[in-house]
């Protein structure tokens, strides 16, 4: 039964997600953010909401960034007043969940009116450098890489952590190939249907003209072109860039308020945001994440995952999503069944929200239900919530 307090999202933008160099490479993450925002903000179904009442809070995901609290710079360049606060998480790819989740928390227990999502340029991630350690020292300065665990733990990068899961779970490489062409296929037959386009927004740039369409996916994919591909991390490996995902750029936000507020506002929910959870996993196979933090939301629901229409996991790779399947006992027919980051992309902080996105136009597709929305993330957690559309 939903109460009053009882978090939902009533309105939701994202931009397309370009590739790395691609069609949004002119903008830095928060550029993208803000875009995101406005455009959130600009929605006319929410606008006597925003007319009455003050956001309480920007909660961006953001991992790549020179900026100090990228939320605070992106709510300012959307055009919000500068008595609007912004907080900037990082749980690198579940971010995007994390700030929608943080936000539903926050919702619940206080009131108000959040914007919560994620942005992303894999595109113009700054470098970083080491300082001298002393003043006047001649050493020249060295690439600093971003530490994720501890090299006692095992910090790996995130190639080899999908090399490490195919190897413990015995995927093989045509089982992560054919897993993958089913992304692309999902993908393609989805944005055929429109399911792509209820929260896309048009991009403007200076270099592509107007962006509509994610660039990632490869429709014209099969599986012999996936086959010819060469392991990407080692010479013996099976994990390559056709069963892994992309790197590139994006943004997503939703507005969040209480089913009361919206109630009051005559706002029609698009979903509620139920049980959430986040744990940490072994660094080295960190891609099993999810599985331990779906089973966490499920005890918490009192509920058994054929409760649910679909769950989501995110496609960091073919071999990670298939370990999980494999984990949590389900079929791969369970998951995703719009494709995922392997087609689409993955901006590492704004993809979380794009998943809460398409996990609710999937469930008003059918009529409503539950469903929830997983990701593994760098240096080993894992992250999922539930996805309620209430049905018709």
């Amino acid at each position: 039964m939903s109460s009053p307090n009882d978090a939902v999202i009533v309105a939701g933008a994202r931009l397309p997600i370009g590739r790395k160099g691609g069609t949004l490479a002119e903008f830095d993450g928060v550029q993208l953010g803000a875009r995101a925002i406005k455009a959130l903000i600009d929605n006319p179904s929410i606008n006597a909401l925003l007319n009455d009442e003050a956001i309480t809070d920007v909660i961006m995901g953001n991992t790549l960034s020179h900026y100090g609290n990228p939320a605070r710079v992106a709510a300012l360049s959307a055009g919000l007043p500068v008595n609007t606060p912004g907080l900037t998480i990082d749980r690198q790819c579940g971010s995007g969940i994390n700030a929608v989740t943080l936000a539903g928390k926050l919702v619940a227990f206080e009131g108000g009116v959040y914007i919560a999502g994620g942005m992303e340029s894999m595109t113009n991630e700054p470098f970083q450098l080491s300082r001298a350690k002393r003043a006047y020292d001649s050493t020249p300065p060295s690439f600093l890489r971003r530490e994720l665990s501890t090299a006692e733990v095992g910090d790996p990068t995130m190639g080899i952590t999908a090399e490490n899961l195919a190897e413990k779970y015995s995927i093989s490489r045509e089982e992560q190939d054919d897993f993958a062409l089913r992304s692309q296929e999902n993908y393609a037959k989805a944005k055929a249907q429109g399911k792509y386009s209820h929260f896309l927004i048009p991009t403007e740039t200076s270099s592509h003209g107007t962006v509509e369409h994610d660039e990632h996916p490869r429709p014209n994919t099969n599986a012999e072109k996936l086959a010819a591909l060469r392991p990407a991390f080692i010479s013996s490996g099976t994990v390559t860039a056709g069963n892994a995902s992309g790197i590139n750029d994006g943004a997503a936000a939703v507005c969040i308020v209480s089913a009361d507020k919206a109630m009051h506002h005559d706002l029609n929910p698009l979903a509620h945001i139920g049980e959430s959870s986040v744990v940490g996993v072994d660094p080295n196979y960190m891609g099993i994440g999810p599985v331990p933090a779906i089973q966490s939301v499920l005890k918490q629901a009192g509920r058994s995952i054929s409760d649910y229409e679909f769950i989501e996991i995110n496609e960091a790779f073919a071999s990670q999503a298939l370990a999980c399947a494999k984990e949590l006992d389900i079929t791969v027919d369970n998951i995703n069944p719009l494709g995922g980051a392997i087609a689409h992309g993955h901006p590492i902080a704004a993809t979380g929200t794009v998943l809460i996105q398409k996990t609710i136009t999937e469930l008003s597709e059918r009529g409503g239900g539950r469903a929830i929305v997983s990701a593994c993330i760098g240096g080993g957690q894992g992250i999922a919530t539930e996805i309620i559309v209430e049905e018709k």
